[in-house]
Protein backbone atom coordinates (compact mmCIF):
# COMPACT_ATOMS: atom_id res chain seq x y z
CA UNK A 1 0.00 0.00 0.00
CA UNK A 2 1.41 3.41 -0.98
CA UNK A 3 2.59 5.57 1.88
CA UNK A 4 0.59 8.77 2.38
CA UNK A 5 2.35 12.08 2.00
CA UNK A 6 2.36 14.41 4.99
CA UNK A 7 -0.31 16.60 3.37
CA UNK A 8 -2.48 13.57 2.59
CA UNK A 9 -2.15 12.28 6.14
CA UNK A 10 -3.10 15.68 7.54
CA UNK A 11 -6.13 15.86 5.27
CA UNK A 12 -7.20 12.34 6.25
CA UNK A 13 -6.82 13.14 9.96
CA UNK A 14 -8.75 16.38 9.55
CA UNK A 15 -11.60 14.46 7.94
CA UNK A 16 -11.61 11.93 10.76
CA UNK A 17 -11.70 14.70 13.36
CA UNK A 18 -14.59 16.42 11.60
CA UNK A 19 -16.58 13.20 11.32
CA UNK A 20 -16.00 12.32 14.97
CA UNK A 21 -16.86 15.85 16.11
CA UNK A 22 -20.05 15.86 14.06
CA UNK A 23 -21.19 12.67 15.75
CA UNK A 24 -20.31 13.89 19.24
CA UNK A 25 -21.96 17.30 18.78
CA UNK A 26 -25.11 15.66 17.40
CA UNK A 27 -25.32 13.19 20.29
CA UNK A 28 -24.29 15.38 23.21
CA UNK A 29 -24.60 18.98 22.10
CA UNK A 30 -21.74 21.45 21.94
CA UNK A 31 -21.36 22.12 25.66
CA UNK A 32 -21.28 18.49 26.76
CA UNK A 33 -18.88 17.36 24.05
CA UNK A 34 -15.26 16.87 25.14
CA UNK A 35 -12.18 17.05 22.95
CA UNK A 36 -10.94 13.79 24.48
CA UNK A 37 -14.16 12.06 23.34
CA UNK A 38 -13.70 13.43 19.81
CA UNK A 39 -10.11 12.20 19.74
CA UNK A 40 -11.11 8.76 20.98
CA UNK A 41 -13.90 8.44 18.41
CA UNK A 42 -11.53 9.56 15.65
CA UNK A 43 -8.88 7.09 16.90
CA UNK A 44 -6.39 9.94 17.16
CA UNK A 45 -4.60 11.69 19.98
CA UNK A 46 -5.83 14.87 21.66
CA UNK A 47 -2.80 16.59 20.14
CA UNK A 48 -3.87 15.52 16.66
CA UNK A 49 -7.23 17.24 17.17
CA UNK A 50 -5.56 20.46 18.29
CA UNK A 51 -3.08 20.34 15.43
CA UNK A 52 -6.05 20.70 13.06
CA UNK A 53 -8.27 23.03 15.11
CA UNK A 54 -7.30 25.55 17.80
CA UNK A 55 -10.30 24.81 19.98
CA UNK A 56 -13.72 23.22 20.29
CA UNK A 57 -15.60 26.26 18.97
CA UNK A 58 -13.44 26.42 15.83
CA UNK A 59 -14.13 22.72 15.29
CA UNK A 60 -17.86 23.26 15.82
CA UNK A 61 -17.99 26.07 13.26
CA UNK A 62 -16.02 23.92 10.81
CA UNK A 63 -18.48 21.03 11.17
CA UNK A 64 -21.47 23.30 10.59
CA UNK A 65 -19.76 25.00 7.63
CA UNK A 66 -18.95 21.69 5.96
CA UNK A 67 -22.53 20.49 6.39
CA UNK A 68 -23.92 23.76 5.00
CA UNK A 69 -21.62 23.62 2.00
CA UNK A 70 -22.61 20.03 1.24
CA UNK A 71 -26.35 20.47 1.82
CA UNK A 72 -28.39 19.24 -1.13
CA UNK A 73 -31.24 21.21 -2.59
CA UNK A 74 -34.71 19.67 -2.37
CA UNK A 75 -35.92 18.06 -5.55
CA UNK A 76 -38.92 20.34 -6.04
CA UNK A 77 -38.94 24.11 -5.56
CA UNK A 78 -40.13 27.14 -7.49
CA UNK A 79 -38.17 30.40 -7.58
CA UNK A 80 -39.91 33.77 -7.38
CA UNK A 81 -40.19 36.22 -10.25
CA UNK A 82 -41.29 39.20 -8.15
CA UNK A 83 -40.01 40.45 -4.77
CA UNK A 84 -43.12 39.08 -3.05
CA UNK A 85 -42.73 35.66 -4.63
CA UNK A 86 -39.00 35.54 -3.95
CA UNK A 87 -39.38 36.51 -0.29
CA UNK A 88 -42.06 33.85 0.12
CA UNK A 89 -39.82 31.24 -1.54
CA UNK A 90 -36.84 32.30 0.61
CA UNK A 91 -38.95 32.03 3.77
CA UNK A 92 -40.41 28.71 2.64
CA UNK A 93 -36.92 27.27 2.26
CA UNK A 94 -36.01 28.67 5.68
CA UNK A 95 -38.92 27.19 7.61
CA UNK A 96 -38.24 23.72 6.23
CA UNK A 97 -35.16 23.76 8.48
CA UNK A 98 -36.82 24.98 11.66
CA UNK A 99 -36.26 22.62 14.61
CA UNK A 100 -39.92 21.81 15.14
CA UNK A 101 -41.18 19.54 17.89
CA UNK A 102 -41.03 16.33 15.89
CA UNK A 103 -37.44 16.71 14.75
CA UNK A 104 -35.57 18.39 17.61
CA UNK A 105 -33.11 15.50 17.80
CA UNK A 106 -32.20 15.94 14.15
CA UNK A 107 -31.67 19.66 14.73
CA UNK A 108 -29.48 19.23 17.83
CA UNK A 109 -26.26 19.77 15.90
CA UNK A 110 -26.99 23.42 15.19
CA UNK A 111 -28.74 24.40 18.41
CA UNK A 112 -25.63 25.89 20.01
CA UNK A 113 -24.60 28.11 17.11
CA UNK A 114 -26.14 31.34 18.38
CA UNK A 115 -24.98 30.91 21.99
CA UNK A 116 -21.44 30.43 20.70
CA UNK A 117 -21.71 33.42 18.38
CA UNK A 118 -22.87 35.52 21.34
CA UNK A 119 -20.14 34.21 23.62
CA UNK A 120 -17.68 37.00 22.78
CA UNK A 121 -17.18 40.07 20.62
CA UNK A 122 -14.63 38.09 18.62
CA UNK A 123 -17.51 36.11 17.12
CA UNK A 124 -20.52 38.42 17.53
CA UNK A 125 -19.03 41.39 15.70
CA UNK A 126 -18.06 39.39 12.58
CA UNK A 127 -21.47 37.70 12.68
CA UNK A 128 -23.16 41.10 12.71
CA UNK A 129 -21.17 42.14 9.64
CA UNK A 130 -21.91 38.85 7.90
CA UNK A 131 -25.61 39.40 8.62
CA UNK A 132 -25.46 42.89 7.11
CA UNK A 133 -23.59 41.49 4.13
CA UNK A 134 -26.17 38.78 3.42
CA UNK A 135 -28.97 41.32 3.87
CA UNK A 136 -27.30 43.50 1.25
CA UNK A 137 -27.02 40.54 -1.12
CA UNK A 138 -30.66 39.62 -0.55
CA UNK A 139 -31.72 43.22 -1.10
CA UNK A 140 -29.75 43.45 -4.35
CA UNK A 141 -31.40 40.26 -5.58
CA UNK A 142 -34.84 41.67 -4.76
CA UNK A 143 -33.99 44.88 -6.63
CA UNK A 144 -33.04 42.85 -9.70
CA UNK A 145 -36.58 41.49 -9.80
CA UNK A 146 -38.07 44.98 -9.51
CA UNK A 147 -35.62 47.58 -10.89
CA UNK A 148 -38.01 50.50 -10.34
CA UNK A 149 -38.62 49.79 -6.65
CA UNK A 150 -35.48 51.50 -5.36
CA UNK A 151 -33.25 50.10 -2.65
CA UNK A 152 -34.73 47.03 -0.93
CA UNK A 153 -32.03 46.21 1.61
CA UNK A 154 -34.17 47.31 4.55
CA UNK A 155 -36.89 44.97 3.32
CA UNK A 156 -34.30 42.19 3.22
CA UNK A 157 -33.12 43.07 6.74
CA UNK A 158 -36.72 42.92 8.00
CA UNK A 159 -37.28 39.51 6.44
CA UNK A 160 -34.04 38.12 7.85
CA UNK A 161 -34.91 39.51 11.28
CA UNK A 162 -38.23 37.66 11.14
CA UNK A 163 -36.60 34.42 9.99
CA UNK A 164 -33.79 34.44 12.55
CA UNK A 165 -36.32 35.22 15.26
CA UNK A 166 -38.46 32.31 14.11
CA UNK A 167 -35.44 30.02 14.33
CA UNK A 168 -34.69 31.07 17.90
CA UNK A 169 -38.32 30.75 19.02
CA UNK A 170 -38.64 27.35 17.41
CA UNK A 171 -35.89 26.22 19.79
CA UNK A 172 -36.92 28.16 22.90
CA UNK A 173 -40.70 27.73 22.57
CA UNK A 174 -41.48 24.49 20.70
CA UNK A 175 -44.82 24.63 18.97
CA UNK A 176 -45.13 28.41 19.12
CA UNK A 177 -43.91 29.18 15.60
CA UNK A 178 -46.47 28.75 12.81
CA UNK A 179 -44.42 28.29 9.60
CA UNK A 180 -47.16 29.40 7.21
CA UNK A 181 -47.57 32.68 9.09
CA UNK A 182 -43.83 33.28 8.89
CA UNK A 183 -43.91 32.78 5.11
CA UNK A 184 -46.90 35.11 4.71
CA UNK A 185 -45.28 37.78 6.85
CA UNK A 186 -42.02 37.70 4.88
CA UNK A 187 -43.96 37.90 1.63
CA UNK A 188 -45.77 41.01 2.85
CA UNK A 189 -42.51 42.80 3.64
CA UNK A 190 -42.12 43.44 -0.09
CA UNK A 191 -44.96 45.97 0.18
CA UNK A 192 -43.54 47.91 3.12
CA UNK A 193 -42.53 51.53 2.55
CA UNK A 194 -39.35 51.75 4.63
CA UNK A 195 -37.96 54.96 3.08
CA UNK A 196 -34.86 53.07 2.01
CA UNK A 197 -32.23 55.07 0.16
CA UNK A 198 -28.59 54.90 -0.76
CA UNK A 199 -26.21 57.88 -0.65
CA UNK A 200 -24.58 58.65 -4.01
CA UNK A 201 -21.20 58.68 -2.29
CA UNK A 202 -20.03 57.19 1.04
CA UNK A 203 -18.94 59.66 3.73
CA UNK A 204 -15.32 58.50 3.60
CA UNK A 205 -13.55 57.70 0.33
CA UNK A 206 -9.93 56.55 0.36
CA UNK A 207 -7.31 58.13 -1.88
CA UNK A 208 -6.66 56.24 -5.11
CA UNK A 209 -3.18 55.68 -6.54
CA UNK A 210 -2.42 54.78 -10.11
CA UNK A 211 -0.08 51.77 -10.21
CA UNK A 212 1.27 49.21 -12.63
CA UNK A 213 1.63 45.94 -10.77
CA UNK A 214 1.37 42.27 -11.72
CA UNK A 215 -1.91 40.47 -11.09
CA UNK A 216 -1.76 36.69 -10.79
CA UNK A 217 -4.68 35.61 -8.60
CA UNK A 218 -4.78 32.03 -7.32
CA UNK A 219 -7.48 29.65 -8.48
CA UNK A 220 -10.55 30.10 -6.31
CA UNK A 221 -14.24 29.21 -6.34
CA UNK A 222 -17.08 31.70 -6.06
CA UNK A 223 -19.08 30.79 -2.97
CA UNK A 224 -22.38 31.83 -4.57
CA UNK A 225 -22.20 30.02 -7.89
CA UNK A 226 -19.63 27.33 -7.19
CA UNK A 227 -17.84 28.38 -10.39
CA UNK A 228 -14.18 29.45 -10.71
CA UNK A 229 -13.81 33.17 -10.15
CA UNK A 230 -13.10 35.47 -13.09
CA UNK A 231 -10.80 38.30 -12.07
CA UNK A 232 -8.92 39.27 -15.22
CA UNK A 233 -10.67 42.64 -15.25
CA UNK A 234 -12.80 44.77 -12.97
CA UNK A 235 -12.55 45.47 -9.26
CA UNK A 236 -11.40 43.37 -6.32
CA UNK A 237 -11.88 44.21 -2.64
CA UNK A 238 -10.00 42.57 0.21
CA UNK A 239 -12.33 43.03 3.17
CA UNK A 240 -11.79 42.00 6.77
CA UNK A 241 -14.75 40.62 8.67
CA UNK A 242 -15.25 43.98 10.38
CA UNK A 243 -15.49 45.82 7.04
CA UNK A 244 -18.06 43.77 5.11
CA UNK A 245 -20.48 46.69 5.23
CA UNK A 246 -18.29 48.28 2.53
CA UNK A 247 -19.24 45.56 0.06
CA UNK A 248 -22.55 47.13 -0.95
CA UNK A 249 -20.81 50.42 -1.79
CA UNK A 250 -18.52 48.59 -4.17
CA UNK A 251 -21.16 46.43 -5.82
CA UNK A 252 -23.41 49.41 -6.52
CA UNK A 253 -20.60 51.64 -7.78
CA UNK A 254 -19.01 49.07 -10.12
CA UNK A 255 -19.54 49.34 -13.85
CA UNK A 256 -21.91 46.77 -15.40
CA UNK A 257 -18.94 45.49 -17.43
CA UNK A 258 -16.78 44.89 -14.35
CA UNK A 259 -16.10 41.58 -12.70
CA UNK A 260 -16.68 42.34 -9.00
CA UNK A 261 -14.79 40.14 -6.54
CA UNK A 262 -14.73 40.25 -2.74
CA UNK A 263 -12.06 38.37 -0.81
CA UNK A 264 -13.10 38.01 2.83
CA UNK A 265 -10.19 37.87 5.25
CA UNK A 266 -9.74 37.72 9.01
CA UNK A 267 -7.02 37.86 11.60
CA UNK A 268 -8.41 34.63 13.11
CA UNK A 269 -8.87 32.36 10.10
CA UNK A 270 -8.76 29.09 12.06
CA UNK A 271 -12.09 29.99 13.69
CA UNK A 272 -13.72 32.88 11.87
CA UNK A 273 -13.20 31.71 8.28
CA UNK A 274 -15.40 28.72 9.07
CA UNK A 275 -18.06 31.03 10.52
CA UNK A 276 -18.01 33.11 7.32
CA UNK A 277 -18.23 30.01 5.15
CA UNK A 278 -21.16 28.76 7.23
CA UNK A 279 -23.18 31.97 6.92
CA UNK A 280 -22.53 32.30 3.18
CA UNK A 281 -23.23 28.64 2.40
CA UNK A 282 -26.51 28.84 4.30
CA UNK A 283 -27.46 32.02 2.43
CA UNK A 284 -26.59 30.40 -0.91
CA UNK A 285 -28.81 27.40 -0.13
CA UNK A 286 -31.80 29.68 0.39
CA UNK A 287 -30.92 32.01 -2.50
CA UNK A 288 -30.93 29.14 -4.99
CA UNK A 289 -34.46 28.15 -3.99
CA UNK A 290 -35.85 31.68 -4.15
CA UNK A 291 -34.31 33.59 -7.09
CA UNK A 292 -33.63 32.87 -10.75
CA UNK A 293 -29.90 32.95 -11.50
CA UNK A 294 -30.05 36.24 -13.48
CA UNK A 295 -31.29 37.99 -10.34
CA UNK A 296 -28.41 36.83 -8.16
CA UNK A 297 -26.11 39.61 -6.90
CA UNK A 298 -23.42 40.55 -9.41
CA UNK A 299 -20.47 39.67 -7.20
CA UNK A 300 -17.97 36.86 -6.70
CA UNK A 301 -17.16 35.97 -3.10
CA UNK A 302 -14.15 34.10 -1.75
CA UNK A 303 -13.33 33.36 1.90
CA UNK A 304 -9.58 33.86 1.62
CA UNK A 305 -8.54 32.00 4.77
CA UNK A 306 -4.98 31.38 3.57
CA UNK A 307 -4.60 34.99 2.39
CA UNK A 308 -3.52 33.92 -1.10
CA UNK A 309 -5.84 36.21 -3.04
CA UNK A 310 -5.02 39.07 -0.66
CA UNK A 311 -1.31 38.51 -1.23
CA UNK A 312 -1.84 38.57 -5.01
CA UNK A 313 -3.57 41.93 -4.51
CA UNK A 314 -0.51 43.23 -2.66
CA UNK A 315 -1.88 42.75 0.87
CA UNK A 316 0.62 40.45 2.63
CA UNK A 317 -0.93 40.72 6.11
CA UNK A 318 -4.62 40.95 6.92
CA UNK A 319 -6.72 41.72 9.99
CA UNK A 320 -10.44 42.00 10.58
CA UNK A 321 -10.35 45.73 9.80
CA UNK A 322 -8.61 45.37 6.43
CA UNK A 323 -10.08 47.21 3.45
CA UNK A 324 -8.09 47.35 0.22
CA UNK A 325 -9.49 47.88 -3.26
CA UNK A 326 -7.78 47.34 -6.60
CA UNK A 327 -8.80 47.76 -10.22
CA UNK A 328 -7.53 45.23 -12.74
CA UNK A 329 -7.17 45.84 -16.44
CA UNK A 330 -5.35 43.73 -19.01
CA UNK A 331 -4.03 41.37 -16.36
CA UNK A 332 -2.38 44.21 -14.38
CA UNK A 333 -3.34 46.13 -11.27
CA UNK A 334 -3.81 49.73 -12.42
CA UNK A 335 -5.45 51.39 -9.41
CA UNK A 336 -5.14 50.86 -5.66
CA UNK A 337 -6.75 52.30 -2.54
CA UNK A 338 -6.41 51.39 1.12
CA UNK A 339 -8.50 52.14 4.22
CA UNK A 340 -12.14 53.16 4.69
CA UNK A 341 -13.86 53.70 1.37
CA UNK A 342 -11.16 51.91 -0.64
CA UNK A 343 -13.66 49.48 -2.21
CA UNK A 344 -15.77 52.33 -3.56
CA UNK A 345 -12.79 54.45 -4.57
CA UNK A 346 -11.42 52.03 -7.19
CA UNK A 347 -14.76 51.61 -8.98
Amino acid sequence: MARLTRAEAQERNRGRVLAAARAEFAERGFRETKIDAIAERAELTRGAVYSNFPGKRALYFAVLAEDAENAELPGDFEVGLTPREALAAFARAWVTRLPLVNDREAARLGLDLMPEVLASEQTSRPYAQLSRFTASLLGLALESLSPLSGRLVRVAESALTMLHGASQLAVAAPGFVEPFNVIAACESFADLALNDSWPPRPPIVAQVRGVDEPWSPPAAVDLLTGEPIRAAKGVVAVLGLHRLSAAEEMIRAASPSDDVTIAIVTGEPAELSALARLVLADFRWHLRQAFPVPAWPRVQIVVDDAGELAAAAGVPATVDGTEVGIRVRGGRIVRRAEGFGASYAVC
